[in-house]
């Protein structure tokens, strides 16, 4: 593809999550073409090596790496301050990173449970914070939900249950990011925001979010994680690759493809547009959650 012809050149993206596996492959395929792409990243050595695997790949890419830790609020507002002081128009954030399933109940830095922190609290407040940056560059955003999400409904008392539910509370925070990416596009159209809100989830692939995590407290790599990579060699799963897909069609179709898009078989297979799953449907859920979300990230995120 020639640079003028790329169909994102001129356009500034944000991958989160983009110092491996998914992210990377999203970040890369943006790339690809045309558009500028920010790395926020927690780990420096993670993100130069990212960045040189994407350059690699996409040699006369423009990309760089910014510090970011999702769960921490501080360092969100700071990527936020930074961006905005600088004044240019964002076009494209896709909030991709996650952490799933610490064995044991671990928090972030303002006292939230981790996915619920890092999931939908961080992305959250990412995204409004850049809201005047997004409005102007009449940006997309694109959550990434997960198929654990699917069913069952927004249950605040789930979010950090007593005894801690690894799984219950990864649902909640999954099934937070699909309901946010609604009501956001809702009042993004009530509001006259110029902003896009589209979902996508990668199916079941093989990446590190069930490998060994110890910053999460997990010592060795899930046995799921092991059938999951014979399951992708079988093409029976996605691939890493075949995951990141839905993510960059949510990034780049047109209004008339649909909001939400996934494999075209749950666990895998090409990307495709998909049914909104009921527990993002609910309006009612959307709006407390945004409420909830609002009140725990803080005034200074107020777009």
């Amino acid at each position: 593809m020639s640079p003028t012809s790329s169909p994102l050149r001129g356009r500034l993206a944000l991958v989160t999550g983009a110092s491996d596996g998914i992210g990377t492959v999203i970040a890369t395929r943006l790339a690809g073409l045309g558009a500028e792409v920010v790395l926020p990243v927690r780990s420096p050595e993670k993100g130069r090596r990212a960045l040189d695997a994407l350059r690699r790949e996409v040699p006369d890419a423009v990309a760089s790496t910014r510090a970011l830790d999702l769960a921490d609020l501080d360092s969100v507002h700071a990527l936020v301050e930074a961006l905005r002081s600088e004044g240019r128009p964002v076009h494209l954030l896709v909030n991709n990173a996650g952490v799933m399933t610490p064995p044991t109940r671990q928090e972030t830095a303002d006292g939230f449970e981790l996915q619920w922190g890092t999931n939908h609290l961080g992305h959250a407040a990412l995204t409004l914070g850049l809201l005047p940056l997004l409005r102007e560059g009449r940006a997309r955003v694109v959550h990434q939900t997960s198929i654990a999400a699917r069913r069952g409904r927004f249950d605040e008392g789930a979010v950090d249950a007593t005894p801690y539910d690894a799984m219950a509370s990864y649902v909640q925070s999954k099934i937070a990011v699909g309901l946010f990416a609604e009501e956001l596009r809702r009042r993004g159209r009530a509001e006259g925001w110029n902003v896009t809100s589209t979902l996508a989830h990668p199916g079941v692939s093989p990446t590190n979010l069930l490998a060994a995590q110890p910053g999460v407290g997990r010592t060795r790599e899930l046995g799921a994680r092991r059938v999951i990579r014979v399951l992708s060699r079988l093409h029976i799963t996605g691939s890493v690759a075949s995951a990141a897909e839905p993510a960059v069609l949510a990034a780049t179709a047109t209004p008339a493809q649909g909001t939400f898009f996934g494999p075209s078989r749950l666990i895998g297979g090409p990307a495709r547009p998909s049914p909104l799953w009921s527990p993002f449907s609910d309006a009612a859920d959307a709006r407390r959650l945004w409420e909830l979300t609002v009140d725990a990230i803080g005034p200074r995120f107020a777009g």
